[in-house]
């Protein structure tokens, strides 16, 4: 249809109503957010003369999306989180905050309620015939580089077939499998022993790959390792650090790759004596530099629905 609807009056009536612009009740900022989003979707079929079957689609596509729980996935795949950063990285530089580590994307596996050790964790609770022993370990500083006492470093990966604990879908790790959270001491020093990951894809049968696949885009990422650093004297920091020679790195379809994270790997002997699965390991130094409180406040701390161990 050569038809163009979305400027007329029944059409602007018809939004306000939607997002019940009428009434002092409900929730203002909702009511702004679903006009603004719903003016932009009218718009949109305007413009690209999308057709009922194509709307129609796209309805049923998000049902699948929600039984298939991948919103989040999603999110990532489609550059979502990554603008997210974008944004933050740009805000940061309006505060003139530099220098720091950066920040990239949390991703949709973490899971609260992992066991905080004291400066050391072993995390490989399962046995991996296919991973060789890794040993990641570093400082955490503040900006002026002194050692911050008392951080929090959470960590947590996929094992050798790229499958997270809690969401393997073989039902074969233990809970809290390569997850775990060290409290750093007056050194500032945190070490995780753990198993070296690899990348994983997108479930092949879900509604993201789905996506994907229409797009002629793959839906993997490199092997990587995901961290936390909190503590109550600097703004949080959510990165993540890839592994150095991964043909995918700079091919992620969640766009997270960035020139600061990927770290060296260094060829080690004695693992044994670490209580690692063998004596020769994988050796990864990262150090976390984190960023000033912003008129004391962390304005770090995003607020999403995580997953929790059952207690």
């Amino acid at each position: 249809m050569s038809v163009k609807v979305f400027d007329t009056k029944e059409v602007q009536d018809l939004l306000k109503a939607a997002a019940n612009l009428g009434s002092q009740d409900g929730n203002p900022r909702a009511k702004q957010i679903v006009q603004r989003l719903l003016g932009d979707l009218f718009k949109a079929i305007d413009e690209l003369d999308m057709t009922p079957d194509e709307i129609w689609a796209g309805v049923h596509y998000f049902n699948k999306l929600g039984q298939d729980g991948e919103a989040a996935l999603l999110a990532a795949g489609l550059g979502l989180e990554k603008y997210l950063d974008i944004r933050m990285d740009a805000a940061d530089r309006e505060a003139d905050i530099n220098g720091s580590t950066p920040r990239t994307i949390e991703g949709p596996l973490y899971v609260a309620g992992a066991p905080v050790r004291e400066g050391v964790s072993k995390i490989d609770l399962d046995p991996d015939a296919h991973s060789g022993p890794l040993v990641i370990h570093g400082t955490v500083t503040g900006p002026d580089g002194k050692p911050v006492a008392d951080a929090v470093v959470e960590c947590w990966h996929a094992n050798s077939k790229g499958f997270y604990s809690h969401f393997d879908p073989t039902g074969a790790q233990s809970e809290f499998n390569l997850r775990g959270a060290v409290k750093t001491g007056a050194d500032g020093k945190y070490e995780f022993r753990t198993l070296m990951p690899v990348g994983y894809g997108c479930p092949p049968h879900g509604a993201t790959q789905q996506l994907l696949n229409v797009l002629a885009r793959h839906g993997n990422r490199p092997a990587h390792v995901h961290f936390f650093v909190i503590t109550d004297k600097y703004r949080k920091l959510t990165t993540q650090i890839n592994i150095e020679g991964d043909p995918l790195i700079w091919d992620d379809f969640a766009y997270a790759t960035r020139e600061d994270l990927i770290p060296h790997v260094v060829e080690k002997n004695g693992g044994t004596a670490l209580g690692m699965k063998a004596d020769p390991y994988k050796d990864i130094e990262f150090n976390f530099e984190l960023t000033p409180l912003v008129q004391g406040k962390d304005n770090q701390l995003v607020n999403r629905l995580r997953a929790s161990a059952p207690t």
